[in-house]
């Protein structure tokens, strides 16, 4: 006993030895980044904007997960927009820098709008008279609508431009959820209002069929027309390159990268290094490789403009909040809108008295009827203060995204953003079948006619039937109420503009569900004209929930942390490695995944299927 004492001691010192050794290492990485400072800007360096995963308005997730996700070795997937126009517009005015170069191999898209504001930024650069030169080894759609505004476009040898114009498919389960036994009650309201046909039907209906056919024609319409105008191509070349790719690509010996280039769409067709002598031309060598160009990440530069900007104390302010993802009851984490989390923030910039009007920023397809109504008082509390409330519209603000946004004094939308999905929806499944079909059987009495009404393991009752019904009704009456007296427009022309009907910026400026096109610089300065502020007289403040202490110290160190996890050879794994199965899986996620987060209290919903993967 004597000995297996001793041994237990000198195993738990050694624990607690492994304990302090990992404290002090940990010490050490939080001293190690007090003291590390941000890389400088050189005297002459090209801005390297490099996006990786989808161009987002609010990144999802908390700075520790953002820093798991990195020791993962995929990184978060997602790039703040207004990290890239930040960047731009500082490197316009900077003669430090030289010339801009786009990274677009990373980028995965993130809506037709967005890349809009991102092109803006790009022309800001351009009239400074400063070249862009893009950098690829290959380009998607979206990746070559940026590229496109490039004075110069480089394509690997092996390379391929691929634009096959817009599509909308989704995935229908009808035949899955039959096959399971499962019993999934619909009621909805909204000719168009398409958002439940997926789990009840084999194929779009015609009705959704119409109305999406029109939004991506309007799409496809600004792709090539902004395309075609930044390339100077004419009318046409890209349906020509898209319908005839095949005989193009034969004609070219079936050499994608010639038939970029004999086609117009590139500059110059070679290896990853063809551009670098072009760049130390423009922007000299590097200080400690000459062989390469002097350059600055557009992360670190945004950060050290950033840090020198002072911020003048008891200066008027317009504030900008982002309203980003599903809507939710409750408590939201960032990239998501909780109807508390969102209501609170709004509540903070009615009662700061530096904030002299509010810029909603909303990328939401919407969700809960009870969350979104919830925002929506808030909002008007807002008003009452005589705070001007300017709403800016990104790549999609449809259904409870545009219930949030009606009551603004001014709403801007770019002309390819999707929105309207005025409509209302609800879904309540039932697993009576499914369990008779493993033997599981339930019975019992109720004192009155609703009890047991809802339950999800018998059939849907009657009384619950109507109740939902009754309620969807309701509730879209209630929308397009709200809808008319916010636009002044009477109730039967607002039901005509509903029906669930999916509308880009550019129709719904046309019927008047939007005022202005425009982008969220333009948002800004209409909120500060209607607060009477001077251009030169106030800054603007963006209002994010406050960090907690864990994600502080995630957010300042996440990247030792990874180095740290990485030097001992931790690593975190999915299981998924292939490029397809991965894409479907997110597919699936994207389309489907969000119904986990509906949580509306009576199951009713302001949501709208329409952001394109």
């Amino acid at each position: 006993m004597r000995f297996l004492r001793f041994i237990w001691r000198f195993l738990n010192n050694i624990r607690k030895g492994f304990q302090i050794l990992l404290m002090l290492l940990i010490l050490g990485l939080i001293i190690a980044g007090l003291a590390e400072t941000e890389p400088s800007i050189p005297p002459s360096a090209v801005l390297v904007v490099s996006p990786s995963g989808v161009l987002v308005d609010q990144l999802k997730g908390d700075p520790l997960e953002h820093a798991i996700a990195e020791a993962q070795g995929t990184g978060i997937q997602q790039t703040l927009l207004t990290d890239i126009t930040d960047s731009l517009h500082a490197a316009a005015d900077d003669e430090r820098i030289k010339a801009v170069v786009l990274e677009l191999d990373g980028l995965a898209g993130g809506g037709l709008a967005k890349l809009q504001t991102f092109a803006a930024a790009l022309g800001k650069v351009r009239d400074a008279g400063k070249p862009i030169i893009a950098i690829g080894d290959g380009y998607t759609q979206d990746q070559y609508y940026l590229a496109a505004f490039a004075d110069e476009i480089y394509l690997h040898d092996l390379g391929v431009v691929y634009i096959d114009g817009y599509g909308y498919y989704r995935t229908y389960l009808k035949g899955v959820i039959e096959k399971l036994n499962i019993d999934l009650n619909v009621f909805r309201v909204g000719k168009y209002k398409s958002f439940v046909e997926p789990f009840i039907r084999d194929d779009m209906s015609a009705a959704d069929r119409e109305a999406s056919q029109r939004w991506l024609d309007a799409l496809w319409s600004a792709y090539k027309n902004d395309v075609s105008t930044a390339r100077q191509l004419e009318s046409g070349h890209l349906d020509n390159y898209a319908n005839r790719f095949i005989d193009n690509l034969r004609e070219a010996g079936g050499n994608t990268a010639q038939m970029a280039l004999a086609t117009g769409l590139v500059d110059s067709v070679a290896g990853r290094g063809a551009a670098r002598e072009r760049l130390i031309e423009l922007a000299g060598p590097d200080a400690d490789d000459d062989s390469t160009y002097s350059s600055i990440d557009f992360l670190s530069y945004v950060s050290r403009v950033r840090a020198k900007q002072v911020d003048q104390p008891g200066a008027p302010k317009v504030a900008v909040l982002v309203a980003a993802g599903e809507i939710v009851d409750g408590e939201a984490p960032r990239g998501m809108i909780g109807g508390d989390s969102l209501s609170v923030l709004i509540d903070q910039a009615a009662d700061d008295e530096q904030i002299k009007a509010l810029v909603l920023r909303i990328d939401s397809p919407g969700g809960s009827m009870f969350a979104s109504e919830v925002v929506l008082e808030q909002l008007a509390q807002l008003k009452l203060l005589g705070k001007p409330l300017v709403v800016s519209m990104s790549s999609v603000a449809a259904s409870g995204g545009y219930y949030i946004a009606m009551l603004a004094d001014q709403i801007w939308a770019r002309e390819t953003t999707i929105t309207g999905s005025i409509g209302v929806g609800a879904l309540m499944p039932t697993f009576q079948r499914s369990l008779d079909g493993i033997g599981v059987h339930i019975d019992g009495i109720g004192t009155t006619q609703l009890s047991g009404q809802f339950r999800p393991d018998r059939e849907l009752g009657e009384q619950a039937r109507q109740f939902l019904q009754l309620s969807v009704e309701e509730a879209y009456r209630i929308f397009v109420s709200k809808v008319a007296d916010a636009r002044g427009i009477s109730f039967e022309r607002a039901d005509n503009l509903a029906q669930g009907r999916v509308w880009v910026g550019s129709d719904a400026l046309a019927i008047g569900l939007v005022d202005e096109i425009g982008g969220l610089d333009d948002a800004i300065r209409s909120a500060a004209d209607l607060a009477g502020l001077a251009e030169e007289t106030y800054s603007v403040q963006t209002i994010e929930p406050e960090l907690t202490f864990s994600e502080r110290i995630a957010s300042e160190f996440s990247g030792k942390v990874v180095s740290f996890i990485g030097a001992f050879g931790i690593r975190f794994d999915n299981g998924w490695t292939g490029s397809w199965a991965e894409s479907f899986v997110l597919r699936l996620e994207q389309e489907f995944g969000q119904l986990g987060s509906l949580n509306d209290p009576r199951g009713i919903y302001y949501h709208c299927f329409c952001v394109l993967p």
